[in-house]
């Protein structure tokens, strides 16, 4: 009997310590979840991501981010700081994200401030918006500056300085008895 009870005992103990929810602080569970979030979005799981949303939320979470994937790519993200409130019921997770339009090329970085609710040990997104960095990843409108016109395709191009009148090479002809011939510019015109 003793040694059945030692067992159970030791049967327990190695179950509760398999579970990390019961040993971590609602501040590490919230990073946590907030990291899972991130990664998934990052990654283009987004029904994945919204699963750490509440289900208010969720609707404008997938709106925000329709374009990414196609128009927007996530290079990096990073869990910047995070605060915790009412008794550690909620957090406040700021989240550095770097990014680019595909058509674009250009890396922008924009910080999204998260909040985040405790519900009864199963942490989610309520709300988020942007407080620093570049808008547009978020859904935002941004007029971007037109493109400049793509240069021509040639390997060394033609230069010009003053009004010369220069229009190319010239075939100058060589001296009689020999047998090269000589692609000259304006002075050395004969």
């Amino acid at each position: 009997m003793r040694l059945r009870a030692l067992f159970l005992a030791c049967l327990a103990s190695t179950a509760l310590a398999g579970c990390p929810a019961i040993h971590q602080s609602p501040g590490a569970r919230a990073q946590e979840a907030a990291n899972e979030l991130n990664v998934n979005a990052r990654f283009g799981r987004m029904e994945m991501a919204a699963e750490k949303v509440a289900p208010k939320a969720r609707e404008a979470f997938m709106d925000r981010r329709k374009a990414w994937g196609n128009r927007v790519r996530v290079a990096d993200y990073e869990l910047a700081g995070m605060k915790m409130m009412k008794e550690d019921a909620e957090a406040e997770m700021f989240v550095k994200v770097a990014w680019y339009l595909v058509d674009e090329g250009e890396l922008h970085v924009t910080t999204v401030k998260q909040s985040w609710r405790d519900f009864k040990g199963d942490w989610k997104l309520v709300e988020e918006t942007r407080v620093d960095g570049d808008a547009g990843l978020l859904g935002e409108h941004v007029e971007r500056a037109p493109k400049a016109k793509a240069p021509k395709n040639v390997q060394f191009p033609s230069i010009r300085l003053g009004g010369g009148g220069y229009d190319g090479p010239e075939t100058v002809d060589a001296p009689a008895g020999s047998t090269t011939s000589v692609t000259a510019g304006p002075s050395s015109k004969r």
